[in-house]
């Protein structure tokens, strides 16, 4: 097994509590399974938020999910002129057989535009 990355993204459309831990979860479970990743397997998770989202860190809305017990720290997205709004990144760390080409990175919701290259 080999430690591998996987990105994902979402948006949000209003900055509530609610909004932020529905697509954070739902972000993070369609990673997971689209992927067959086993919780055991997750290294750790890197969460990043736009500027204009504050009622939240991503990362409690993951460990909602049960993932208390893997690494998770949140951080700030770089406010670039003309980026997407509301919008919730995701580096995850874990370990696969899988090759980079194999794995299936997940952007939902308004980031579906973010990654057009990648396939589905």
């Amino acid at each position: 097994m080999r430690v591998r990355a996987l990105r994902g993204a979402t948006t949000c459309d209003v900055d509530t509590v609610e909004e932020i831990d529905g697509r954070t979860q739902a972000l993070v479970t369609a990673m997971l399974e689209r992927n067959d990743v086993d919780h055991e397997d997750l290294v750790s998770i890197v969460f990043t938020a736009t500027d204009d989202l504050h009622a939240q860190f991503p990362a409690t809305a993951a460990r909602a999910l049960g993932l208390g017990d893997v690494p998770l720290i949140c951080a700030r997205e770089l406010d670039i002129v003309g980026g997407k709004e509301r919008t919730v990144r995701i580096l995850m760390h874990l370990y696969t057989e899988r090759t980079r080409a194999e794995l299936h990175h997940v952007y939902l919701e308004g980031a579906t535009t973010l990654r057009d290259d990648l396939p589905e």
